[in-house]
């Protein structure tokens, strides 16, 4: 936002990949925050301002050079932006706090001159970290920090960076702090963002985050150049990872995330459908699973897992040392 640019300080490229810093940067601190009556269209927002809408949250930051304006739609989940030579500017909408939620986004990104993208971007505390899932973008997408690698998700592939940011603005005001990027190499602006597999894959490589601020998918702007963009944005399950769930004669499993470390992390069960059911767990090797809880749990080999209820009812869970790999297991259920 009112940051410096993303790229190291010695560089002498002036491109921006500040997406929104929150309350606590200078001109979010200044904004005027709103909640919307639900079903009711905003009028177009053309100042720096944060709010509620429909139980959706939204920003709107323009760092004042040039004209940029976001109207959001009644619903609360959709916006469309415009922008005339800009200096940099970024809005959007989505969720506060943020989760490791699928997002699905629909919509266009025109433009002109400059530089403009859209991203799935939010924040955590403890650590303080700055994420962005880059998926469309106009221009050279921005690129900067160290090269960690690729992941494959939602039919694309994904650049990794990290980068450190030395004292800037952040939501907990002057910090240093890490920012963990992931640019689509082929941009597209409709599909699915599988959240959990981008956390999966920047802490595969050591970038962990904490607990979740905000979370956009959010229009970005710098350099001058003119455009407009349209989404609609929705979410789904906080499923992720390997496989979200699976289930056959009359019961489910279904996966969601816990908390994690640097080589664990915890996997929540539920299982639906039948009281007396069988769920197979198959690890991604080499990871294992660690321990367990509200469960009893055998192991048929050392990749595989068979859990039953121990008396605790539907709900349990697992911990998984990743021995490297982050992708997560698979399941199935069985009734009777």
């Amino acid at each position: 936002m009112n940051g410096p640019p993303i790229h190291p300080a010695n560089s002498r490229g002036r491109s921006r990949i500040r997406l929104f810093l929150g309350a606590c940067a200078t001109a979010l601190a200044a904004a005027t925050a709103m909640v919307a009556a639900p079903g009711i269209a905003h009028a177009a927002t053309c100042s720096n301002q944060t709010g509620t809408s429909n139980g959706y949250y939204y920003q709107m930051w323009s760092a004042g050079q040039g004209s940029a304006c976001i109207t959001v739609g009644s619903g609360g989940n959709s916006y469309s932006t415009t922008w005339s030579g800009i200096g940099d500017f970024v809005a959007g909408v989505g969720w506060n706090p943020g989760s490791n939620q699928t997002v699905s986004f629909n919509g266009n990104l025109s433009a002109s001159g400059g530089t403009s993208l859209v991203s799935l971007y939010g924040w955590s505390t403890s650590p303080l970290v700055e994420y962005y899932v880059m998926d469309d973008y106009v221009g050279s997408p921005p690129t900067a920090g160290t090269y960690m690698g690729q992941v494959t998700s939602d039919g694309g592939t994904y650049n990794i960076y990290e980068h450190q940011q030395v004292n800037q603005p952040s939501i907990q005001g002057t910090a240093t702090f890490e920012q963990y990027l992931a640019i689509r190499t082929s941009p597209v602006s409709s599909g699915t963002i599988t959240t959990q597999n981008f956390f999966n894959a920047w802490a595969s490589h050591g970038m962990n985050l904490g607990t979740l601020n905000y979370q956009i998918l959010a229009t970005e702007a710098w350099g001058g150049g003119s455009g407009s963009s349209n989404f609609t944005v929705s979410h789904g399950s906080t499923s992720g990872g390997g496989s979200g769930g699976g289930g056959s004669g009359g019961c489910t499993a279904t996966l969601s995330a816990g908390s994690q470390g640097s080589n664990w992390y915890n996997l929540n069960v539920a299982v639906t459908g039948s009281s007396t059911w069988t769920v197979t767990v198959n690890m991604a090797a080499p990871s294992v699973v660690a321990s367990t809880w509200n469960v009893n749990a055998t192991w048929p080999s050392q990749y595989v897992m068979k859990a039953t209820p121990n008396g605790n009812g539907n709900n349990w869970g697992f911990t998984v040392t990743t021995n490297g790999t982050w992708t997560w297991p698979t399941v199935s259920c069985s009734s009777g």
